[in-house]
This record gives structure tokens, C-alpha cells and sequence, in this order.
């Protein structure tokens, strides 16, 4: 079995960004967007080896950072810190499957427990900005 190797490096986004001015609000989306994008490429790398297609990222994921940024407030530091927890998540792991893999071991079943573990982690988050009537409801 070859072992799969990827290049990403979730350390950037296990922070948050420091030394954003409070007032300039692109830099803080920018800030947020890549680190859910990194979020998103760690779960297509444990995708691979799960043994599963590319999932491409929808609208209501694509738009989290700048929903986030509008909500504000709680909401804002709950899916900050939603992401930063995640990202521990994902990047611990990924290391672990990466290891398992580069010993030739197959990881696809706990790569596919791990990916499971993405989508609740991601959904979780997202509940974060859902309107609190909603949210109460389920």
C-alpha cells in the first residue's frame, strides 16, 4: 500500500489572528475564511483517505466567515472558537492517519470516523449563526 503525503499545515489555523485592527473588516473575514478553508482541506485530504470523492463546499459553508463576521459578538467569538477547536480536531487526526499510513497500515475506516467527526464539528458551527428560534426548535 503507498502511503499518502499531503503538504497542508493546519498550525495557522488552530489561532486566531492577532494584531487585526477592529475596524478593518475585510482583513478580520480574510483572517476567518482562511482558516475554514483550511478546515476544509484538511477534511479533503482525510477524504482521500477515507476513500471518498471531493466534496465541494456549498454556499451556506462557503459564506460562514462573513455570516460570522456580520453576526458578531458571541456568535462571532463561539464560531472563532468553534473553528480553532475543529482544527486541533482535524490536524491531530490527520497526523495520526498520516502515521498510520506511512507504516503501510490502512486508515480508511478511521479516516471515515474522523471525516463523520468534520461534518458534526462543521454543522455544529454553522448552528452557531442559525437564529435562535430555529436552534430552540431542534
Amino acid at each position: 500500500m503507498n502511503a499518502l503525503a499531503h503538504e497542508f499545515d493546519l498550525a495557522q489555523a488552530t489561532m486566531l489572528p492577532t494584531g487585526v485592527a477592529g475596524d478593518n473588516a475585510q482583513a478580520q473575514i480574510a483572517a476567518l475564511k482562511a482558516r475554514w478553508d483550511a478546515l476544509h482541506d484538511a477534511a479533503h485530504a482525510v477524504a482521500q483517505l477515507a476513500q471518498l470523492a471531493r466534496e465541494d463546499m456549498d454556499e451556506a459553508s462557503a459564506s460562514l466567515p462573513e455570516r460570522a463576521y456580520s453576526a458578531g459578538g458571541p456568535r462571532l467569538d463561539a464560531v472563532e472558537h468553534g473553528i480553532s477547536d475543529l482544527a486541533l480536531v482535524m490536524q491531530t487526526g490527520l497526523t495520526a492517519l498520516l502515521a498510520a499510513t506511512s507504516q503501510g497500515k490502512d486508515a480508511s475506516s478511521a479516516a471515515l470516523t474522523l471525516w463523520l467527526e468534520f461534518h458534526a464539528g462543521r454543522k455544529a458551527i454553522a448552528a452557531l449563526l442559525e437564529p435562535a428560534e430555529t436552534s430552540a426548535l431542534q
